[in-house]
């Protein structure tokens, strides 16, 4: 199967699209010196339409207390920076945190209790995201559960996790046309492979590896560069 397959044609929108902004997720280390290197990352993409929007906390095998004393200074960070701060997977975590919102994979929805629970859990103010892979089943499931956000993807392939699904760009141009409930592509995303996601209709393109590979700072304004050159092109079609 190809992975983000480029669309032949330029989609166009019934309704206005907000521009495509970064939805910027944490390496699995987020210990040493890396909060010094979020900050660089957001200081660099603070500014204009396609600008980092929200940081996914994302670790692996800690317990919440753990989690907690690694993710407290990360989100005061973004909270300087009016950047929204989501936990990945723990609706706990995000509680105990106070944290903006959560992400939750199809494994997370079945052991947490889906996203109404995550809902009275967290309040309605909280921003609840959904992984749906490949699926326009689950997008549409998440929908009306009450999702804030769905995600879609790999689009492209990623050494951050392991792939089990791969997605097509057609299906943010389906997710874009019908709906108003955001779309994310996530999966190896890169400024020089982002294009056809944007211009097939991601509201968000969620983002690790290629940004905390290298220099994270320079790495966000190639980003982000990439989405406007792209963005303004679908808009001029």
């Amino acid at each position: 199967m190809l992975y983000g397959r480029a669309m032949t044609d330029t989609p166009s929108f019934e309704h206005t699209r907000a521009p495509t902004q970064i939805y910027l997720i944490s390496p699995t280390d987020v210990g040493g010196d890396f909060p010094q290197r979020l900050e660089r990352a957001l200081d660099a993409g603070l500014k204009g339409r396609h600008r980092i929007a929200a940081f996914q906390f994302r670790v692996k095998g800690l317990d919440d207390h753990q989690a907690a004393r690694l993710a407290e200074p990360l989100q005061a960070i973004c909270a300087a920076r009016d950047i929204a701060f989501i936990v990945n997977d723990s609706v706990s975590l995000a509680k105990r945190l106070g944290a903006d919102g959560v992400h939750l994979g199809q494994d997370d929805l079945k052991e947490q209790g889906g996203v109404k629970i995550a809902r009275q859990e967290l309040g309605g103010d909280a921003q609840i995201g959904v992984t749906c892979h490949d699926s326009r089943h689950l997008a549409l499931e998440a929908g009306e559960e009450g999702a804030d956000y769905v995600a879609f993807g790999a689009f492209y392939p990623t050494t951050t996790k392991h792939v089990e699904h791969t997605a097509e760009a057609d299906l943010l141009t389906w997710w874009q046309s019908l709906f108003e409930i955001p779309c994310v592509a996530i999966g190896g995303i890169t400024a020089d492979n982002a294009a056809p996601l944007v211009q097939a209709g991601a509201d968000f393109l969620a983002v690790s590896g290629a940004i905390w590979q290298g220099d994270e700072a320079a790495n966000v304004r190639a980003l982000m560069a990439a989405i406007e050159s792209a963005f303004e092109a679908s808009a001029a079609a």
